[in-house]
């Protein structure tokens, strides 16, 4: 009689979990940002599978510096020994078993056949081992294992989800104890529900105030809204948009500065453009909005689609204005940033960055913050923003501003508490932690001469 020869049976993984491990790829292999890919790939889910997803991809890249430490302790080997797509894989296992409501055996089963299936059979027994090491101790055992090395920030990074830099960087804006500084790093960790923002003079906050939404605390345009904001007619017409409560606030208080020049004003950094149309509904005369790349200044048209004029997007680069010296009565320069004010919403953004881009990032920001000054006319105002509470992009850019009055921006966001910076408080600092915003700088200056090296 012949040998019978019996096949291994096909494995199969449940979409989610593969949905879950294409978005990983996408974010760590081609730079995607997890919102916008998980958006895309988790249209047409239910919704549990939507949320799984959701949860699963945006708490691994939130933790994920955190859990390659615990892999490499688990596995005995360094990260960079092992496939990109196997480390992928490891990283979702890691978050099913130390954060998500998975049985221990699920996700070990579940990783192991992830693998088979969206990598190859050959990597099953490796996942299989590293994985079953990994469920060998829980999340807080790897940490007191790990933190024996470590000084306590860095461990409180590690137990957080932080780099160390970025520890060191927030307590130094914060200025305040270890606890304080622990409950920023934990408040960075929790996604935000969607705040929304009318459009001033197209919609009327009462529109979006649907079952479960509620007027934004301090913001006169905002309200805070679970779900997905695109049910909402006036979001789909671009009447309404999605902006977080900080980006509101500064705008609300760059606006709200008296006396002021009549003129134009100027977003020096437009894109994507939720900026500009706010400023839009609030200009009296004409917004310029400038975005020196073709794609974000298509975003920054379609954000003002709505308005029926009354304002020009240009394709222009801040440090070489396209417009007259002197012409804006209020000048925005919304510059490019780290982003470390943001990071509960871009939770893949805090491993993306390390501190030796934030000197090239000043340099950048010294630039742009002088020719926003140069743009605008004699006792006009320029709002210095950042998403970013770094020193070295707040208080220290404008501590070289020319030719300017330094103005109390705290004193016209009266209604919120705590909005100085503790750097400066001249300054606006908004926290996660506080105020349930985005941690955005804002410093409101009056041209009063010239600056030099303009």
């Amino acid at each position: 009689m012949a040998e019978r020869r019996y096949s291994r049976p096909r494995r199969s993984i449940d979409e989610p979990r593969l949905i879950a491990f294409d978005a990983m790829r996408a974010i760590n292999g081609d730079g995607a940002y997890a919102n916008l890919v998980t958006s895309e790939l988790t249209a047409g889910l239910y919704p549990r599978d939507a949320g799984f997803v959701i949860e699963l991809v945006h708490g691994t890249c939130r933790m994920q510096g955190s859990y390659d430490r615990i892999i490499e302790a688990a596995a005995g080997r360094a990260l960079s020994s092992l496939q990109v797509e196997v480390v992928d894989v490891l990283r979702l296992g890691c978050h099913q078993l130390f954060r998500m409501r998975v049985p221990q055996h699920a996700a070990v089963a579940s990783s192991v056949d992830l693998a088979g299936v969206a990598i190859s059979e050959r990597v099953t027994g490796l996942v299989n081992a590293i994985v079953r090491k990994l469920s060998s101790k829980d999340f807080d055992q790897w940490c007191d294992q790990l933190g024996e090395t470590l000084s306590p920030r860095a461990e409180m990074g590690l137990r957080l989800g932080h780099p160390h830099w970025i520890v060191d960087a927030l307590a130094d804006a914060l200025h305040s104890d270890d606890d304080e500084l622990a409950a920023l790093l934990e408040a960075d960790n929790r996604p935000p529900v969607p705040m929304l923002v009318v459009r001033p003079g197209l919609a009327k906050r009462t529109e979006l105030l649907t079952e479960g939404a509620r007027r934004a605390p301090w913001s006169l345009w905002g309200v805070e809204r679970p779900g997905n904001p695109s049910e909402l007619p006036a979001i789909r017409q671009g009447r309404a948009g999605v902006q977080d409560e900080g980006s509101q606030l500064v705008i609300q208080a760059a606006t709200a500065v008296h006396p002021r020049p009549r003129g134009p004003w100027l977003d020096l950094c437009a894109g994507p453009g939720g900026k500009s149309a706010l400023l839009r509904g609030l200009c009296p005369t004409l917004l310029v909005a400038a975005e020196p790349q073709v794609h974000r200044a298509e975003l920054v048209a379609r954000a003002l689609r709505a308005y029926p004029g009354g304002y020009q997007v240009v394709v222009a680069d801040g440090r070489e204005p396209a417009w007259v010296a002197g012409s804006m009565a209020l000048t925005l320069a919304d510059v490019p940033c780290t982003g470390l004010g943001a990071l509960r919403r871009r939770p893949e953004s805090r491993w993306r960055r390390d501190s030796s881009q934030v000197s090239e990032l000043a340099a950048l920001q010294r630039e742009l913050l002088t020719n926003a000054i140069a743009s605008t006319m004699p006792g006009g105002i320029v709002a210095y923003v950042t998403c970013s509470p770094h020193r070295a992009e707040t208080v220290d850019v404008v501590a070289q501003a020319n030719g300017v009055e330094v103005l109390d921006a705290p004193a016209l966001l009266p209604d919120v508490p705590a909005a100085a910076s503790r750097l400066d408080p001249r300054f606006i600092q908004l926290w996660p932690h506080i105020h349930g915003t985005d941690a955005m700088f804002c410093a409101l200056l009056r041209r009063i001469d010239a600056p030099r090296g303009a």
